[in-house]
């Protein structure tokens, strides 16, 4: 039995067995849609003919080969952290100087968010950038998510992943580094900050989640914080149905998604199409309809449905970015993200930063997949200034 306090780290291929990706053809030339919504929009869920076209293409036209191909030309690894399996990309930089840098994904995510940034990051000179822009990349996948282990015992929660993390850095033998990340990887980088973990020496954010409602004893809510209130609600009544199934029945979701391909399709393409940026993403692209079938595929041949709904559960008082950090801190918020943080209200918490761009002219919550020039711009606006 492996020591689940080992420090090895052992390289990984990914490579799924044909007898999954037959069942998934099988189970969606069987499945059973519902009758058609009774609306002209969005407002019940993912309209049937878009449902329809997506699971048409996923069982005749797409190769999750493909996918796996581009996963497996990048260095994986795994290492055990307290008996959990943790996944990671570790893909360095030809800069032999170039600063280390984690970054985290959040739901419905993966490390295929990250696809379109990691040569931008790794060989910025290609890219318009200089030498000293340059970044070792360490890519986890979240513990029940993709391919690290499912955790088999309560007590995973950003906390967790955060000192995991560290601990990943450490075993790499990073002895500094940076780290960023949005959605609950913005939770996770967040805590790694306020934990203040040796070696971490700053953190980019691309989400914050503050409760500004829960905050304020009866203050005056300034314009900037009303406008967070607003933006906040919009999400909070209309879309954040799935954060509930999650934070209090990870497990009977995870029943339906785990077993049925078009369920699964439909709970995670309803959030890429809700929370994209629709002026620099097309729905109607092949390469793009792909790419989000690369993600849901990720989610079905994992049957990590339930293990990474229950990141929710884990985190009901915890998930935040409101902490005390103390290092240095920098922030872009995407125009079609689904909150908005006024910098003062960032400072009450934030004691150094060093950049926060509250007004980023394109993307969404998926940034670094859907604006990478942009992302990687606002990378390096912020890190640059962590080293003057």
């Amino acid at each position: 039995m492996e020591n689940p306090n080992s420090t090895i780290i052992t390289p990984f291929t990914i490579q799924i067995p044909q007898t999954v990706l037959d069942d998934l053809k099988t189970r969606l030339s069987h499945t059973r849609f519902p009758e058609s919504e009774t609306v002209q929009d969005w407002s019940q869920g993912v309209p049937l003919t878009t449902l329809k076209s997506l699971c048409a293409t996923w069982q005749h036209n797409y190769d999750w080969r493909t996918c796996e191909k581009w996963l497996n030309s990048h260095p994986n690894y795994k290492t055990t952290i307290d008996g959990v399996d943790i996944h990671f990309m570790h893909i360095r930089s030809p800069h032999a100087n170039a600063k280390a840098l984690i970054m985290t994904h959040g739901w419905p995510g993966s490390i295929l968010e990250f696809r379109h940034v990691i040569a931008r990051l790794t060989e910025p000179v290609k890219y318009g950038g200089k030498v000293e822009d340059a970044f070792h990349l360490v890519l986890p996948s979240l513990p029940g998510y993709g391919f690290s282990g499912k955790p088999m015992h309560s007590g995973c929660n950003v906390v967790w992943v955060a000192k995991a993390w560290g601990t990943v850095m450490q075993r790499l033998g990073y002895k500094e580094y940076f780290a960023q990340g949005g959605d609950w990887g913005a939770s996770v980088t967040a805590r790694m900050a306020n934990l203040k973990l040796p070696g971490l020496m700053g953190v980019h954010l691309n989400s914050t989640f503050f409760d500004i409602r829960k905050e304020d004893q009866g203050e005056k809510l300034t314009a900037e914080e009303q406008k967070a209130v607003h933006v906040a609600e919009a999400f909070l009544g209309h879309g954040d149905a799935y954060y509930k199934i999650h934070g209090t029945r990870p497990q009977t979701i995870g029943y339906a998604l785990v077993d049925s391909p078009a369920g699964q399709a439909a709970w995670i393409y309803e959030k890429i199409y809700a929370w994209t940026d629709h002026n620099v993403v097309d729905f109607e692209d092949d390469d793009f309809v792909k790419e989000i079938l690369d993600s849901i595929s990720l989610y079905w041949v994992t049957e990590s449905a339930a293990s990474s709904a229950r990141m929710y559960w884990e985190n009901v008082e915890l998930d935040t970015t409101a902490l005390k950090i103390e290092i240095p801190v920098g922030v872009s918020l995407f125009p079609a993200d689904l909150f908005w943080t006024p910098r003062s209200r960032g400072e009450r918490y934030y004691k150094n930063i060093v950049y926060w761009n509250g007004d980023v002219d394109k993307g969404g919550h998926f940034a670094a997949w859907e604006v990478p020039e942009i992302f990687v711009r606002e990378l390096r606006e912020t890190f640059v200034k962590m080293n003057t």
